[in-house]
């Protein structure tokens, strides 16, 4: 088990007090990573900080308020990769194979590709393979990160060390894509009714399907179906 990878997987739950009572624990893990580098174990503190001791019903807000009720900070990783389009739902059935195949069977009704079930799952697998699939969703996790910097939101942290850990080179073009998106402030109702109202279901082809970074991530997904035998280390 990889714990820094399970430990971000919690920092990015939605909040509870059994999750407020492990931030102790939680945060020593982080602090203990040394793929992480000194700045970014020191920028995650701060959220760990808050977690710990803000009040349970400011904390629940917040994350709402974030993640979902604003679509460019989904957590919904195939949110970012298919859009509204019917290859979204194929993804789908595709990484619950995956994680079945892979003995991991997730205790939630999040959907499969909610970034904490899957990193819950990763943590499960050798490093190499975890580090080759947060390398392909490096460019959305670096998108999530301008965001939340943006913000001003202490999350942003979580996202520059899953940077950080993918070891990947970033693909700008590839982020300015992302970025391009409209970003609206998840305070203001009325925007994003206009953006919900204006959402597209596509049927036909994935306009996404040919994007190297989607097809390479959903890929590798797939072949982590592949049980792998245990090393000693795990």
């Amino acid at each position: 088990m990889d714990r820094t990878l399970k430990a971000l997987s919690l920092v990015l739950s939605y909040p509870t007090r059994e999750l407020q009572g492990a931030m102790a624990e939680v945060g020593a893990v982080l602090a203990s990573d040394t793929r992480l580098t000194a700045a970014a174990r020191r920028d995650l503190r701060p959220l760990i900080g808050e977690m710990e001791a803000d009040d349970i019903y400011d904390l629940e807000e917040r994350y709402v308020m974030l993640f979902d009720r604003s679509r460019t900070l989904s957590l919904n990783l195939f949110e970012h990769v298919h859009g509204e389009s019917r290859d979204r739902g194929g993804a789908m059935v595709s990484l619950v194979e995956t994680y079945r195949e892979g003995g991991f069977d997730p205790a939630t009704s999040e959907l499969p590709d909610h970034l904490p079930v899957l990193l819950e799952f990763l943590a499960t697998r050798p490093w190499a393979e975890a580090r080759a699939v947060l390398a392909d969703a490096a460019h959305i996790f670096e998108a999530l990160n301008e965001r939340l910097v943006r913000r001003e939101s202490a999350y942003a942290s979580v996202f520059a060390a899953l940077v950080q850990l993918s070891e990947a080179s970033i693909d700008r073009q590839a982020v300015a894509e992302l970025m391009a998106q409209p970003d609206v402030d998840p305070a203001d109702l009325e925007a994003l009714d206009e953006v919900w109202e204006e959402a597209e279901v596509r049927f036909g082809p994935d306009p996404g399907a040919g994007c190297p970074q989607a097809r390479e991530m959903l890929a590798r997904m797939d072949a982590l179906a592949t049980p792998a035998p245990h090393s000693a280390a795990e």
